[in-house]
């Protein structure tokens, strides 16, 4: 008797398995859409402090950067008229998709953690520097809110 209890609930518990295995998986969930580029607030601002422009330097070279009428926030942390800065190095901003986020490499310089300063070992003479101020994602704001692009001669 206790095997036909065993047997029955071993057909059941697969039966039950089968019943519960669906014919074919489903659908992946479609990847959300990128939020919508937003716009940067009325009026605000982003600059290079220092160097100046057309400036001379001894390496290694500190960059400040300045920012008017919004604020500073990490990465991945939305919050209104927030962003982060992001450094062109020799690099032209036409040259960025600005409507994708932007890659990390060694002309475009990510600084997530809300830096407004960095150190640069750049080699003898003559480089470009321009800031571009992106949202949460790395990407730029709509129009985009970039600094003057500067050229500077290290020594």
């Amino acid at each position: 008797m206790n095997r036909l209890i065993m047997a029955c609930s071993a057909g059941l518990l697969t039966s039950f398995a089968f019943a519960q295995t669906p014919a074919t998986a489903p659908a992946a969930p479609a990847p959300a859409a990128a939020p919508a580029a937003m716009a940067p607030a009325a009026g605000a601002e982003v600059y290079i402090i220092s160097p100046k422009n057309g400036e001379k330097v001894h390496g290694p070279v500190t960059v400040r950067f300045g920012l008017k009428g919004m604020g500073i926030a990490p990465a991945g942390i939305k919050f209104d008229n927030t962003g982060h800065h992001h450094l062109l190095i020799d690099t032209d901003i036409k040259d960025v998709k600005l409507s994708e986020p932007m890659p990390t490499t060694d002309k475009i310089l990510h600084f997530g953690k809300g830096q407004t300063e960095t150190t640069l070992n750049l080699s003898a003479g003559k480089h470009t520097l321009e800031l571009i101020f992106a949202d949460y994602t790395h990407r730029s704001f709509d129009p985009p809110l970039h600094s003057a692009k500067i050229t500077i001669t290290v020594n």
